[in-house]
């Protein structure tokens, strides 16, 4: 049998159809003039295969570009209508979610196991619409000012002339930003790389406002807690896989909610008295602390489970847009400065990005049905048909007109200034909480192999001025932990 009759075995011989619905003529031989000749300008379904090719992917996302994720379900199992009047988090809601874990740093090819935070961003199909928390696995965060953050991921990137990533230039930006240190500890320990997704906690990070039915204000600190336990690797680990397979987080989450193992996380929060926040011993709004937990224990909420894998990762993973911007009634935003900037830049890169009607795709389209003053734009599929595109007006068309204090709303004042927030005692400063992860949370072997995750790093390209500063960064933390690294890497 000749090549140009043969089927492949398995093939469908029904054949296909061009973009505009018609048979396509073949998938597999262009329109030639003879055998040998030239293809024909006018073979219009290789014009139309070539010209989507061309345009069949999306920019990938500035910062975590290298992900995966899943679809499940979100049950609340616990009481806390005293905190929120929010439709997903009351008792025996069972709400559909999409989860979406990341790399920070790294490009869409990268190694899934470089020591780097991980992203844990949430979308919830609410019954009041979507609520998108997006957070990181680990409870703080590198830098407490927005306009901060296209500087600090610039520095974990690539250096303009080797197109490399480079040591220096990370250590450079966290030793000139001293509130990087709770972060980088945590970076630099045994959570540093996880083992797998699975077995990661999740954080919201920021602190959250929760209003309950009443009107009463909460502040709130998300706390998703892995039910596979957390579980790390170190260095050696961590560089055996990234050689044997580069995908290997994306693979072991397919695979196990392919074989009926769902991982689970449970939820609980911690719970601040509104007034309180503005006068707790450390600034809860800085990302960049943590809350004690002995002053606001955990107060669980309910349970993320993940049962089903996407039927296909680049419309329902790669065009995913989660957004801190998405909220619902009974929760609202914080005086946190990341957030706040946060809350303006995700939905922005998405219009850049998927484009401007982003929501209407299925993986992001809300639940809820309704009246929207979005209008038009490209590839806009949903419509309001000819009512009126404007609001207030007299002809039917629904719009809202709440007016006084927001309910979500809090207390501001002073003057309009360009400066750090104000330390409010001795324990909110930049290395205290890390000096207590180092000397309390840490037994003596994480203390060990902290020492050595750290020499390991420097050693990697950070020298002169830069260098100095990292030691005195360290003992900054933490004087004899400082000191053991500083003696480390001279003696090595």
């Amino acid at each position: 049998m000749s090549e140009s009759t043969e089927v492949p075995a398995g093939a469908d011989p029904s054949g296909s159809l061009t973009g505009t619905g018609s048979p396509a003529a073949s998938d597999r031989h262009s329109l030639t003039a003879g055998s040998d000749g030239p293809i024909m300008l006018h073979d219009v379904h290789f014009v139309e295969q070539m010209a989507h090719f061309d345009r069949e992917r999306v920019p990938e996302r500035v910062v975590h570009a290298k992900g995966s994720g899943a679809f499940g379900v979100f049950e609340t199992t616990e009481d806390v209508s005293a905190y929120t009047k929010a439709a997903l988090f009351q008792q025996g809601a069972s709400t559909e979610m999409l989860a979406r874990f990341s790399t920070v740093a790294g490009e869409m090819g990268s190694p899934d196991t470089w020591r780097d935070p991980r992203g844990f961003a949430l979308k919830f199909y609410t019954t009041e619409g979507n609520y998108d928390l997006v957070g990181n696995n680990t409870p703080i965060f590198f830098i407490r000012d927005g306009i901060k953050f296209p500087h600090f991921i610039r520095s974990q990137k690539r250096r303009g002339a080797s197109g490399l990533r480079d040591n220096q230039m990370q250590w450079d930006f966290w030793t000139q930003n001293p509130e990087s240190a709770h972060q980088v500890t945590y970076l630099m320990g045994d959570r540093g790389i996880p083992k797998t997704f699975r077995e990661m906690n999740g954080y919201g990070s920021h602190t959250y406002m929760w209003i309950n039915a009443a009107g009463e204000k909460f502040w709130v600190k998300y706390h998703f807690i892995s039910n596979q336990g957390v579980h790390g690797l170190n260095d050696a680990e961590a560089a055996k896989l990234a050689g044997e397979d580069a995908d290997f987080h994306r693979r072991d989450l397919f695979t196990a909610i392919e074989q009926g193992e769902f991982p689970s996380w449970d939820l609980s929060v911690q719970v601040i008295p509104y007034e309180e926040g503005f006068s707790y011993r450390v600034n809860i709004f800085d990302v960049t602390r943590t809350v004690s937990h002995k002053d606001y224990p955990l107060i669980k909420v309910g349970t993320m489970t993940l049962n089903k894998n996407p039927d296909n990762f680049f419309a329902q993973i790669e065009q995913a847009a989660f957004e801190p911007s998405a909220l619902v009634p009974g929760i609202g935003l914080s005086p946190d400065k990341m957030l706040l900037g946060r809350v303006f830049s995700y939905a922005d890169t998405h219009r850049h990005r998927i484009g401007a009607n982003y929501l209407q795709l299925p993986v992001n389209r809300p639940r809820t049905e309704g009246y929207s003053y979005s209008f038009d734009g490209p590839m806009a599929y949903d419509h309001n048909g000819d009512q009126a595109p404007y609001a207030a007006n007299t002809v039917g068309t629904p719009y809202s007109d709440q007016t006084g204090v927001a309910e979500d709303s809090y207390q501001v004042s002073g003057d309009q200034v360009r400066q750090a927030q104000a330390v409010r005692s001795a324990q909110d400063d930049d290395f205290s909480q890390a000096g207590t992860m180092v000397r309390e949370v840490f037994d003596d072997a994480q203390r060990e192999q902290f020492v050595q995750t750290v020499v390991g790093h420097l050693k990697g390209g950070v020298h002169g001025e830069v260098l100095e500063r990292a030691f005195q960064y360290w003992k900054n933390v933490d004087a004899e932990i400082g000191g053991r690294i500083e003696q480390a890497y001279r003696a090595g």
